[in-house]
């Protein structure tokens, strides 16, 4: 069975050069980075390679990309030690309703610590509420966390105009951006946009598992999380994972290389599996065509039929996608961010993730609208019963 796996967004094959690469640092260049000794020179300098190159895509300073064990580390450390640096200057914490659980559940636990907490609302698309968040900003506001591209539908936030907005309306403010789902999808340029603080993960563009990276000004305040032995400068303390590191270095290389053309392709993609889906009865597309939303992400209710069973049926015929954000796949409460959406109750139980890169095909697509067309009539029938 030939497998199509349409999950990307949840996490991505790693590339032949970030297993190489990974092999590498395991199995030769294996020493601990912190060693005085040639081993431990030689684990550093993959570390060395891995900021440059990230530095040199972001536009930003060596010395202000520090490594992470993923998204949600990055966005736990930007949101908890940003507030307990300027927890002094104010109170007041802005973010979305459509926030994925690494930046949602800690505000909510940082709600519990008496900070106050503003949730500006989403549009039907997904689209932040510009003016809820402009009416919002104080000089009282210490902290904006914004996603970049919405995990799920895939809706996408002007960053640069939000930014203007944060550092003109709430001058003490630190301005987040989770990146998770834009970094290799949109150029990224923190310091021309104002960002202060931005998260990624290498997963999510053909990296390995388990790291990631914050990007933090060297302006702004922030605490470290984790202590220990000094490691990074003091501000992320622990043995670092130079294999990790080196394979994200390598991907976030592959991922700028024929930049334009990949994702013009992937978005092609997209637009022709969401006019398939349009075509199908009693199927409802909640990511829209254009630059408003991102190239990889499609989001579909299939009415009449609960997104699991559609999910499973899939399966059993090589086909990979999701039934919602993988980080959150085993809770049975309703999307946050369909539910911001609109999307009434029965959409909710019914709607599944597409999302692709530059390795699907249109001969993929074909096959999986071919198995949808089958499936979806005889799956209602079966639930009708």
């Amino acid at each position: 069975m030939t497998e199509i796996y349409l999950d990307n967004a949840s996490t991505t094959q790693p590339l032949p050069a970030v297993r190489e690469i990974i092999m590498k640092t395991m199995t030769e260049d294996y020493g601990n980075p912190s060693s005085m000794h040639q081993k431990g020179v030689e684990a550093e300098k993959y570390l060395k390679e891995a900021a440059s190159t990230l530095a040199s895509i972001l536009k930003v300073r060596e010395k202000e990309i520090f490594f992470t064990s993923g998204g949600t580390e990055s966005n736990n450390w930007a949101l908890l030690g940003g507030a307990a640096a300027l927890k002094r200057t104010g109170r007041t914490i802005i973010t979305s309703a459509m926030e994925h659980p690494a930046v949602s559940e800690v505000v909510r636990y940082l709600e519990e610590q008496d900070f106050r907490v503003i949730r500006i609302g989403i549009d039907r698309e997904g689209h932040l509420d510009r003016e809820a968040l402009k009416a919002a900003l104080s000089e009282d506001v210490i902290l904006v966390s914004i996603m970049y591209v919405n995990n799920e539908v895939g809706a996408v936030t002007p960053v640069d105009e939000i930014g203007r907005l944060v550092h003109e309306k709430a001058p003490k403010a630190l301005y987040h951006v989770d990146a998770t789902q834009a970094f290799g999808h949109y150029r990224i340029y923190p310091k021309a946009s104002g960002i202060d603080l931005l998260s990624a993960s290498a997963h999510k563009f053909h990296g390995p598992k388990g790291v990631g990276f914050l990007y933090i000004s060297e302006h702004a305040r922030i605490r470290p999380l984790i202590l220990g032995g000094g490691q990074q400068g003091g501000m992320r303390s622990g043995t670092d994972n130079v294999p990790g590191v080196a394979g994200m270095g390598a991907a976030a290389r592959e991922a700028y290389r024929d930049f334009d053309k990949k994702n013009a392709y992937i978005r092609s993609l997209k637009d022709y599996l969401t006019a398939g889906l349009a075509a199908l009865p009693d199927v409802v597309v909640h990511s829209g065509p254009g630059e408003d939303f991102a190239p990889h992400i499609v989001n579909a209710a299939f009415r009449g039929v609960g997104a699991e069973v559609l999910l499973h049926s899939l399966e059993d015929r090589g086909i990979y996608v999701s039934a919602g954000s993988a980080c959150s796949t085993h809770k049975r409460a309703p999307s946050p961010t369909l539910s911001a959406l609109g999307v009434d109750r029965e959409d909710l139980g019914a709607s599944v993730r597409f999302s692709f890169c530059e390795t699907n095909t249109r001969e993929e697509i074909d096959t999986v609208l071919a198995e949808l067309k089958t499936l979806l009539p005889a799956l209602r029938r079966y639930r009708a019963h």
